[in-house]
């Protein structure tokens, strides 16, 4: 038998204000806070549904480069550019990671500077 991501961890300074962005973002509910940490997830499913979990954790120090992994989203009821709208209206930005411009995809970065791209394809 295979392994399946249950959980992405996200080291952050401010676990609170990541999560509501994140649910905001994902539709997600808090699903657990233990000893400062946060697990977000899908509403009524939890931990051990087909989507991964996200878990908040606090560090001292703070994002400095840019992430080897990061997530990618997509929309589900509107079209590319409501989300990206609806994205910015949230807290999002705009981050720079080396695009050409040519990209049907928009780079962006959460509370903290985590880049996240927002794909094309409705899902």
């Amino acid at each position: 038998m295979a392994c399946r991501i249950s959980e992405l961890v996200v080291d952050c300074h401010d676990p609170e204000r990541l999560a509501a962005f994140w649910c905001e973002v994902l539709g997600f509910e808090v699903l657990q806070r233990t000893d400062g940490w946060i697990e977000i997830g899908p509403p009524g499913v939890g931990f051990g549904g087909l989507q991964p979990t996200l878990i908040f954790a606090p560090v001292p120090e703070r994002k400095r480069d840019k992430l080897r992994l990061h997530i990618d989203v997509n929309p589900t009821d509107r079209d590319q550019e409501d989300e990206l709208d609806r994205l910015l209206k949230l807290g999002a930005v705009r981050a720079d990671v080396g695009q050409t411009g040519e990209e049907q995809w928009h780079v962006l970065a959460d509370p903290e500077g985590n880049e996240f791209c927002l794909l094309r394809r409705r899902l």
